[in-house]
This record gives structure tokens, C-alpha cells and sequence, in this order.
């Protein structure tokens, strides 16, 4: 048994170079032959201004997802931590690019190990990184592993591209009947990004440089309390149940656009952000502490119209956390769901803004079915 882990190093692989908000359609494409409306109005109030696609501007894939992680770790290894030296891999992602095997043992694949390494994998949306590093947080901790490796992920520029929503575009009457739909099925083009981060943990501190003490970590599903809110692979019925993908014929598949990224945009507004805080009140009574015990605060959120909305929920519980505490990347890298809290964790670390002692809490919601996840981390 280990009394601590420790976040000894990050790594962070973007691939090729960032995209602005006008060049997005040169990589995604266009629907119909026709500029998106809801681009305008979904860029103009989520704040990103550029993010990385696995893309050429052919729509060309240059990069997969096993190949994006596979980078992220490599930058973690050196001669003092090898590849051999790993015993645990923990993968999280949305987006890998097969059903079966699992995105960890691809990973585990391409890395070229000599060694038979545990591989475990996360499906899901954003916290599968999170449970990703609990895994391995509770791995070292129970003394089954000293070095081990967790990664988040994402490579959706792939669903993004426009001929996923031809026959979509064909289908206009139905696109006319029902303009939500079509607006959700849209929403997520203009909002999320490639990359990935890779972590590496250990069961004592870094012998040059900072490391960051893992204090706890919680999460906590909503599922019991509301419906779907983001889902692929499946259509919602009106009762807010889901139909999955082997529910329906290949040709509906297409017709009814299954393997389409949706989210249910009225219940994201609604639920997102009061569930963050019902968790966090608690949390903060269960660990005992408060905001003034907080000196970095990571949220991932999917837009900045998020980042008002939080600091008023937090504000009710009694929980104000000022600006200068905030660290966001958003609007430099995009939203990259499972990878995102562990791309600002990279970016702080090699920062130079870390002191010892200092407190740092990461938020990362999960609007699929709504789910949380919170984790605070001590400077040594």
C-alpha cells in the first residue's frame, strides 16, 4: 500500500497546425453548398478562436486517434521512466475509431512495448479521462503499480466532416419539420476539437521540478435524475428513452443519421451547471474545505457562456471562486472533451505559476447523461 500518488509529468500532442474560426469550413466542409447559419451564432457566444483538427484541408484524416495518445505518451518517457517501466495504461475517450478492440490496447499496440502491460480503457464523453486517472490513482495506491500512464483523447473532427450530414441535407423536408433536430445534430460541428494529453503518475515525487499530489477524487453520475443529453449511435424517443444502433436496419442508419454526434441543447442549459454545484456543496462538507482553500481552479466547459453561468451557481452555494484563480485554455485549443482537463493540467505544470503548497481543483462535467467529476491536487 502507498499513502500518496504523485502526477510526476504531462504531455500534450495537438495535431497539425491550429484552425481559426474562418478556416473551419476549409477542413470540415460544407452542407448542402451552403455556409452554416448556426456556426455563426454557436462560435459567437462559445468564446473558442482556434482549435486542431486531424485534418487536411481535403478532409483527408492525417492522424488517428491511437496515434494522437500514442504522441501524448511518448512525451511523458525519458531515460528515467521508459516504456518498459510502465504497469499500468489507463485510456479515456469518446471517440475511438472501432468498437472492438478497445482504444487502450490500440494504444498498448502502436506504442511498440516489449512489455505485457495492464491496459484498461474508458468509454464515455469528457470524465472517461477522469476515470482514466482514478483507475490509476487507485492502482498506485494500492501498491499493484509504481509508474503508470492515464490518457484523455479525442479525435471528432471525423464526425464533423460534411459528408457525414448528407443525407441529412437530402432529407431537407425533415430538416424543415423539425429545426431543433436538425440545430442539435449541427451544434457539436462548431464545438469540438482533436488532441490528447497523457499523464504520468508515480508512487513519490519527481525528483527535479514540481509534482502534484493527488488528494482525492470524486465522481458522480446524474443519470438517476434526467434523461440523455448527448448521444451517438442511437436515436432519443419522445419519452426521452434511446434506441440503439442494432435496434434499426443499416439503411436507417443512414436515413436517420444513428451514428450522428447530438446533443439535446434546452437540457444542457437547464441541468449542466446546478448539478456541478449540488456536487460540489457536497463535496466541499464531505473533504472539508471552501473556496479560500482553493488557488487554482480547472474547469473544463464546453463554452465560455459557461463560465458566467458557473460562478453565479457557485456564488449560491457559497462558493465564489475569484477570476484570477480561474485557468482556462478553451479559447486557444477548443473543447477536446476526455483530453481537456488534462490540457490545462499540461499547460499549468510548465507554466511556472506553480508554488508549493499551493491547491488546485479540476471540474470536469459530462452533459451525456450527467455525470461530474472533481479532483484536487496539492503542489510538492
Amino acid at each position: 500500500m502507498n499513502e500518496f500518488v504523485y502526477i510526476t509529468k504531462a504531455a500534450a500532442f495537438f495535431p497539425n497546425n491550429p484552425v481559426p474560426n474562418k478556416d473551419m469550413e476549409q477542413y470540415l466542409g460544407v452542407i448542402n453548398e451552403k455556409s452554416s447559419l448556426a456556426k455563426r451564432v454557436i462560435l459567437g457566444k462559445n468564446g473558442i478562436k482556434r482549435r486542431y483538427y486531424a485534418l487536411d484541408k481535403a478532409g483527408n484524416t492525417t492522424h488517428t486517434n491511437v496515434q494522437i495518445t500514442v504522441n501524448a505518451v511518448k512525451g511523458l518517457l525519458d531515460e528515467e521512466v521508459t516504456l518498459e517501466d510502465i504497469d499500468v495504461i489507463a485510456c479515456g475517450t469518446s471517440s475511438q475509431e472501432q468498437l472492438i478492440p478497445s482504444h487502450g490496447v490500440m494504444v498498448h499496440g502502436e506504442l511498440g512495448s516489449k512489455r505485457n502491460t495492464e491496459v484498461v480503457s474508458f468509454a464515455g464523453t469528457c470524465c472517461s479521462g477522469m476515470h482514466a486517472l482514478k483507475y490509476i490513482y487507485m492502482s498506485i495506491l494500492t501498491g499493484n503499480a509504481q509508474n503508470a500512464v492515464c490518457t484523455g483523447s479525442e479525435r471528432m473532427s471525423a464526425w464533423m466532416t460534411a459528408r457525414n450530414f448528407r443525407k441529412e441535407a437530402e432529407n431537407l423536408a425533415l430538416l424543415e419539420e423539425k429545426p431543433m433536430l436538425a440545430f442539435e445534430k449541427e451544434f457539436l460541428r462548431w464545438m469540438l476539437s482533436d488532441g490528447a494529453a497523457a499523464l504520468l503518475l508515480q508512487d513519490k515525487p519527481a525528483g527535479n521540478g514540481i509534482s502534484l499530489r493527488i488528494d482525492w477524487i470524486e465522481l458522480a453520475s446524474f443519470a438517476n435524475e434526467i434523461e440523455t443529453c448527448m448521444y451517438a449511435g442511437s436515436e432519443k424517443r419522445e419519452d426521452g428513452t434511446l434506441d440503439g444502433f442494432s435496434s434499426f436496419s443499416e439503411e436507417e442508419w443512414l436515413t436517420k443519421s444513428i451514428f450522428s454526434l447530438k446533443q439535446d441543447t434546452r437540457l444542457l442549459a437547464g441541468y449542466i451547471v446546478p448539478f456541478g454545484g449540488q456536487l460540489l456543496k457536497r463535496l466541499a462538507a464531505k473533504r472539508n474545505f471552501t473556496s479560500g482553500d482553493i488557488d487554482w481552479f480547472l474547469p473544463h466547459i464546453s463554452s465560455m457562456f459557461f463560465k458566467e453561468q458557473i460562478k453565479l451557481e457557485f456564488e449560491k452555494i457559497d462558493f465564489a471562486i475569484p477570476d484570477r484563480k480561474w485557468f482556462l485554455n478553451l479559447p486557444n485549443v477548443g473543447n477536446i472533451g476526455s483530453a481537456s482537463a488534462f490540457v490545462m493540467l499540461e499547460e499549468l505544470m510548465r507554466s511556472g505559476k506553480l508554488k508549493k503548497g499551493e491547491k488546485i481543483l479540476i471540474m470536469v462535467p459530462e452533459s451525456a447523461r450527467f455525470s461530474y467529476c472533481y479532483c484536487m491536487l496539492t503542489v510538492c
